[in-house]
């Protein structure tokens, strides 16, 4: 062992002990769990190694600045890219062993032996663990929050402390300047009237932009689970509008947000009272006896499942189906399979289900929005920590943001039966498994030509498991991959010219098999499906001079009161 002083010395064992103590608590939490020495003594070693270079080289800067050459590199990490983090000697040590300690900890949790959702479960708890404990979310810890605080005389913290009281009065984070947007003013804003309405959705149908139309109408079931205007944001972005420009006399459904009135409602319910309602009243409408279909993620489960169920009392009122970031095989669900197992639908049937003692419940929709927030915690909740709280400063107007915060409720018993024959026991995708709304249910049995699309980055619907759906569906079938995730690859409008999508008209069994024979094409995927849909909608008819008919008179302007209501 070579000479050292006590000071040295401890220095160079903190590494070590840092590393003890994380492997201890991160032990502890996981009892049940083993990871293999090899596999331990290994990680620790290149722990020990990297800390050690680490803090060999900050010393080094510290000693000789002027020696030590050009500026530290920045760290390769945004949450410590400002300037203020290299500036600082401490605040970057701290930053970089953060870094060291997170790597380290990941790789303890992927070399744990155990099956694959327990492992999954291991990694998604230490990183929510990591993101969390990251310097950059602690006053003290935060370089670029102390020098905003000392530049503007502590109003920063001043002005933090406000918003931190405001958000826990509102009961969530603010993602954006909530004040900029509300709904049917700026979000939300295509011309349109609901022309039927009960307790479960406004029926919308949008005002004609072209002169002719074609005859047969297109029925929008969004997911329920939030609102429907993520299709209708801003008018250069807005699904709906781009429907509409395209010639398709469209209706959209607007789903109730649930209250107390509702909390007994059924997956029956919802179908019985949704959709297969929607289908009727769009072709008492209309007169057209099939009509263009479109569900987007919930939404296309409950319209699969809804035109099974018309299927097998005989009817095919759908001419053609889309399906956005969908599932139907719930084999693979990606990130939110960790949440899902026997102990947690049971705990949910026994709390909100049928089976709760004190009767059903609401899925409260602030609950939903924070778990698809913390499936990105790093973008969704901490960055924002940092930003209104820590450096006082107001989150931005975005639409998207708006929209994702608006939450929606859901009655247990609907909730939990969903959960429980999709995610947990996957029963949709067999035929004559589930019986709904008293059909036995095949989604074989839909005859009708279907466009599937999946988001490349989507973590919710991962595009493989969208794929899984082609087996299912026995009509002449499109599959169309497009770039980004779950919401920002669907919201792609073609003016502009973003990302790209994916054509491959074969359908080999792996979705892999797919990808590797199609093609990329630049731009949104939207001109696409417009071409597929065109020759499935009829001739051209002059367009309806008023909403509605006779029998479905207008009830108010769109959007309507429903996607006013806050869960």
């Amino acid at each position: 062992m070579t000479d050292k002083t006590k000071p040295e010395q401890a220095a160079a064992d903190a590494p070590a002990a840092a590393f003890g103590a994380a492997v201890g608590g991160l032990m502890k939490s996981m009892s049940g769990l083993k990871l293999p020495l090899q596999q331990l003594a290994q990680i620790q070693a290149d722990y020990v190694k990297s800390a050690t270079e680490m803090w060999n080289h900050s010393l080094q800067q510290l000693q000789a600045p002027a020696a030590a050459g050009a500026k530290p590199a920045a760290i390769a990490d945004r949450r410590f890219a400002a300037s203020e983090w290299m500036a600082n000697p401490a605040a970057a040590f701290t930053a970089q062993l953060y870094l060291l300690n997170a790597r380290a900890l990941m790789q303890m949790a992927e070399s744990m032996d155990g099956d694959a959702k327990t492992k999954a479960r291991v990694r998604f708890a230490v990183q929510q663990w990591i993101d969390a404990a990251s310097p950059s979310n602690f006053l003290a810890l935060n370089p670029e929050a102390l020098q905003k605080a000392l530049a503007t005389k502590g109003e920063s913290i001043s002005t933090g402390m406000q918003q931190l009281l405001a958000d826990l009065r509102k009961g969530h984070v603010s993602q954006t300047d909530e004040s900029v947007f509300e709904v049917g003013r700026n979000v939300a804003t295509s011309e349109g009237s609901v022309v039927f309405e009960n307790e479960f959705f406004q029926l919308i149908e949008y005002k004609p932009l072209t002169a002719k139309v074609h005859e047969r109408p297109m029925l929008f079931v969004p997911p329920c689970i939030n609102k429907y205007y993520i299709l209708d944001l801003q008018p250069e972005n807005s699904v709906i509008r781009y429907t509409v420009e395209q010639g398709h006399r469209t209706f959209v459904m607007s789903w109730r947000n649930p209250d107390a009135t509702m909390v007994g409602k059924t997956w029956d319910d919802y179908i019985e009272h949704g959709p297969l309602t929607a289908i009727r009243t769009v072709q008492a409408i209309t007169g057209a006896e099939t009509i263009n279909t479109l569900g987007f993620c919930v939404g296309g489960t409950i319209l699969a499942t809804a035109l099974a169920v018309l299927a097998a009392r005989g009817q095919q009122p759908a001419h053609s189906v889309t399906l956005l970031t969908t599932l139907l095989d719930f084999a693979n669900t990606g990130i939110l399979d960790v949440f899902v197992d026997e102990g947690s639908v049971k705990l949910r049937e026994m709390t909100i289900g049928e089976q709760a003692p004190q009767g059903p419940g609401l899925l409260k929709g602030q609950e939903l929005a924070t778990v698809f927030s913390f499936l990105r915690p790093n973008d969704l909740v901490w960055n924002y920590v940092v930003g209104n709280y820590l450096k006082g400063e107001a989150p931005p107007p975005f639409d998207l943001l708006y929209w994702n915060g608006d939450s929606t409720n859901l009655p247990g018993p609907m909730y939990c039966w969903y959960l429980r024959h999709t995610y947990l026991q996957n029963d949709l995708k067999v035929p004559g498994r589930l019986t709904v709304c008293g059909e036995k249910v095949d989604l074989g049995s839909i005859q009708a030509p279907v466009f599937v699309y999946a988001s490349r980055e989507d973590h919710i619907v991962p595009w493989q498991a969208a794929y899984a759906s082609m087996p299912l569906l026995k009509g002449k079938r499109k599959f169309v991959l497009g770039a980004s995730g779950h919401i920002a690859g669907v919201i792609n409008p073609p003016a502009k010219g973003k990302r790209s999508h994916w054509i491959n008209d074969k359908l080999p069994a792996s979705a892999e098999a797919w990808f590797e024979g199609a093609t990329e094409h630049a731009g949104s995927w939207w001109p696409e499906w417009s071409g597929w849909l065109k020759p499935l909608s009829g001739r051209q008819v002059a367009a309806p001079k008023a909403p509605g008919n006779r029998q479905f008179k207008a009830i108010e302007p769109a959007p309507g009161r429903y996607v006013k209501a806050k869960a």
